[in-house]
């Protein structure tokens, strides 16, 4: 018989057999996989990009992914982004092909910094992934396992 309290709405959860309970977990894993909403932007070039899509598609998470080079991201992607890692400073590659821009990126007012990132997204650091409000730059799987 299962044990159901009326005033904290619990359940005991020794009451159910071994097998009810794999069940419960399976059913909670597929429910944390339906509702996240992953997005992967990178280059098809990138390595990290390549074990990103590889880490998710491994683990049956469906993601979107979008290309830079063709796409990139919106100004309200970019800003969200932004947002959840910390500021421009962690999403911009001090190793990216495109120095000049960086340089300028750096030093030019914080003001035009943003508008002149988005008109050139290759300095960014990638993959840059998000999901929903949560978002990571770089390979980071470790941050990825606690999302839900």
């Amino acid at each position: 018989m299962i044990d159901y309290d009326s005033e904290t709405q619990a359940v005991n959860m020794d009451a159910f057999e071994e097998e009810d309970r794999s069940f419960i977990g399976i059913k909670d894993s597929i429910d944390e996989r339906i509702f996240m909403n992953i997005q992967i932007f990178g280059t098809s070039k990138c390595f990290d990009s390549k074990k990103a899509m590889r880490y998710f598609k491994e683990r049956g998470i469906k993601y979107q992914w979008i290309d830079m080079k063709e796409k990139g991201l919106s100004k309200g992607e970019y800003t969200k982004v932004k947002q959840a890692v910390g500021g421009l400073e962690v999403m911009l590659n001090p190793k990216c092909k495109d120095q000049d821009t960086l340089a300028l990126i750096k030093y030019i007012a914080d003001e035009d910094k943003d508008e002149k990132v988005l008109e050139n997204q290759q300095v960014l650091k990638t993959p840059i992934v998000r999901n929903g409000a949560q978002a990571t730059v770089g390979y980071q799987p470790d941050v990825w396992k606690g999302w839900k």
